[in-house]
């Protein structure tokens, strides 16, 4: 027998979390870059999130661009929501794979959005419920899963405890979130680990930013615990406008090029990605801070040498 190929599953996220922290660009251009993402083999998107205008003006334009997505039907789209007037919007807009964000911190929560973690959690019920009715399915995301801003440190179990009460409120799968990029390796397996614990059996994905340069060696320990789904986002951009310090996302090229190296299949053509990121820069106005944009791949052997 042929073993299968070892495989990894990630969504692209600049869309959504790599543009919600910059000055507004053009739906056309937004277009533009899902167009380009598209391209790259990557089969999920999360393409923009359905909450306040007035919060997140950089997306105000999400019914616009769900309006188009029947452009590219072999990608998987699916969008970012708050709280139920955010998934009325998503499901009205023909959007029915939805990401719902508990705050495992009441500091962060009512920072980003107006409630206490609570309340958020209270609300995944109803949310699942609304969203199960259109046909659709729901990922809960636990935000702030290592360290608040606001309050300091997250308990492992807290985080934990979120998964479990999540899944039993009618989430399909849970994504842990490293908000403001604090995690390091051996805290995000004993994180994982509590959380497959707490929800066993329910698909688990890691939303890292690489805010102090561990974001890569993060989703490594994730991928040799078990974790075959990831959130990258193109050149590495992203933010939370909510969560003070925080910065962009682990870069989607720099994933793939980390993987695809040891073997293990992400479907996504890394020249095209880099092509992607560098239309980002272009609409954006702006140098991106991924490190394989600016270096490239591996170098051409050349017949000199240095040391």
């Amino acid at each position: 027998m042929t073993a299968i190929p070892p495989e990894v599953d990630i969504r692209e996220v600049g869309p959504r979390d790599g543009l919600q922290i910059e000055k507004p660009i053009p739906t056309a251009a937004k277009l533009e870059l899902i167009d380009a993402l598209a391209a790259t083999g990557v089969r999920r998107i999360e393409v923009t999130s359905f909450v306040s205008p007035r919060a997140v003006p950089a997306l105000a334009d999400a019914e616009a661009v769900a309006a188009q997505l029947g452009r590219w039907p072999h990608v998987t789209f699916s969008a970012l929501v708050a709280g139920l007037g955010g998934v009325k919007r998503a499901l009205a807009a023909g959007l029915t794979r939805l990401e719902y964000v508990v705050s495992a911190s009441d500091g962060h929560s009512r920072a980003n959005v107006g409630r206490s973690s609570e309340e958020s959690i209270a609300l995944i019920t109803p949310v699942a419920e609304l969203i199960h009715q259109a046909g659709g399915t729901l990922e809960v995301i636990v935000a702030i899963a290592f360290d608040c801003p606001f309050d300091g440190p997250t308990p492992p179990e807290r985080v934990a405890d979120i998964a479990r009460r999540a899944v039993l409120s009618g989430a399909d799968a849970v994504s842990v979130a490293d908000t403001i990029g604090t995690a390091t390796p051996v805290r995000t397996t004993d994180v994982l680990a509590r959380v497959r614990a707490a929800a066993p059996g329910v698909d688990l994905g890691l939303h890292l930013h690489d805010t102090r340069g561990q974001g890569l060696a993060n989703a490594w320990a994730a991928y040799t615990s078990g974790i075959r789904q990831f959130d990258a986002s193109v050149g590495g951009l992203g933010g939370c406008p909510f969560a003070p310090g925080a910065s962009g996302n682990i870069a989607t090229e720099e994933l793939a090029y980390m993987f695809e190296d040891g073997g293990i299949t992400t479907g996504i053509d890394i020249d095209i990605e880099l092509d992607a990121a560098r239309l980002a820069g272009r609409l954006l106005g702006k140098s991106l801070a991924g490190r394989l944009l600016a270096a490239g791949g591996r170098p051409v052997p050349a017949d000199t040498a240095c040391n």
